[in-house]
């Protein structure tokens, strides 16, 4: 936790955001994991309810025809009946909604389910980023190499920023959430969110960009009770590492492509370098939604001395930063609230990850 305390009081700001509810704020800061949960106004409900977004409270909802270009599989909230972003509405901690504290499992949005090829993603460029399958030319893509043998997704409130050159990679981010690869027993469904723990990291090149891959296991998984790290992984479950990184270096191969590079001497890093990159992305997303808080504001500004563009500027609820779809003007400030000056949040958060 070191990384913690000695970083910049501005990027502990920005990044504490990430542990905190995409929610409006009361007028004194407050700590997402005080004992006693806030009551707030949840974005697109009127009442003030005592809770926190979990996986527990959204559902999957199709919308358009399946296998279609133009399907969606949107996460509904179960109580408000609404639609929200899985990238941006939902926590990357997991909290107990009784007492608001980290339970040491982080959200983790599966994409595409193992033992099949269709490429699912989340849309980031699109406003409330439903899971839509990829295109290429016009066509839906499919892994050519065949089906995908773990559970693939992201982890919410992250971004690979194509700025940020890690000093042992050497290359920026790839513009995405970050990856996530669960090597649990069961199949998880497209746009379900589980609770797992982290166990270890794998740093894959995917054309000059770093492409992180973060390895996890459903926390009510059997195996999840022995696997602490990613040696464990190794030793108990031999060759799943194996399988992970050469789908990864060949998958691409059927396409006419070369095969993918690794850094890291193609090494799987284990659960605590795991945590440190998920906490920088962590808090590149933070910076990503502040720049887009800033700039929000500005539109505002500008939009009070022309009475002509006011209601327009108003009424947009997204922005578009590095060709993301960022929510923008009020879920923004709804989130620059929730920047809590309040280092012990992330540090809790991030050391209930590291213990079982």
């Amino acid at each position: 936790l070191a990384m913690v305390v000695t970083m910049p009081v501005g990027r502990a700001l920005a990044v504490v955001c990430a542990c905190s509810l995409w929610t409006l704020g009361t007028a004194s800061p407050v700590s997402t994991f005080s004992a006693v949960p806030r009551l707030m106004p949840l974005r697109g409900g009127g009442d003030k309810l005592r809770r926190q977004l979990s996986h527990e409270d959204l559902k999957s909802e199709v919308v358009g025809e399946a296998d279609t270009a133009g399907a969606r599989f949107f996460a509904k909230d179960v109580h408000e009946g609404e639609h929200r972003s899985l990238w941006h509405d939902l926590p990357l901690f997991e909290v107990d909604p009784k007492d608001g504290k980290p339970t040491g499992a982080l959200n983790f949005v599966c994409e595409i389910p193992k033992w099949t090829r269709k490429k699912f993603e989340i849309a980031t460029k699109e406003p409330m980023n439903p899971i839509k399958q990829d295109e290429k030319k016009g066509q839906l893509r499919t892994f050519k190499k065949g089906d995908i043998y773990f559970n693939y997704g992201c982890f919410p409130r992250t971004w690979e920023d194509p700025d940020f050159v890690h000093p042992e990679v050497g290359v920026g981010g790839d513009n995405d959430p970050l990856d996530v690869c669960e090597i649990g027993l069961r199949q998880i469904p497209t746009c379900q969110v589980r609770p797992v723990k982290v166990l270890g990291v794998l740093c894959m090149i995917d054309e000059g960009e770093a492409d992180w891959k973060v390895v996890v296991i459903d926390r009510e998984d059997e195996w999840a009770k022995v696997l602490h790290d990613i040696d464990d992984v190794q030793r108990l479950l031999p060759g799943t590492l194996d399988v992970i990184r050469e789908w990864f270096r060949t998958y691409k191969v059927p396409d006419g492509k070369p095969e993918n590079k690794f850094a890291l001497g193609e090494k799987f890093m284990p659960r605590s370098y795991a945590l440190s990159v998920i906490h920088e992305t962590h808090n590149a997303w933070a910076r990503l939604v502040r720049t887009n808080v800033e700039e929000a504001q500005e539109q505002v500004k500008a939009a009070e001395k022309s009475p002509s563009a006011k209601p327009a500027a108003q009424n947009r609820k997204f922005t578009m930063k590095r060709n993301l779809s960022v929510p923008a003007l009020n879920a923004l400030k709804q989130v620059e609230t929730s920047l809590v000056s309040d280092e012990a949040a992330l540090a809790s958060a991030l050391a209930k990850a590291k213990i079982d």
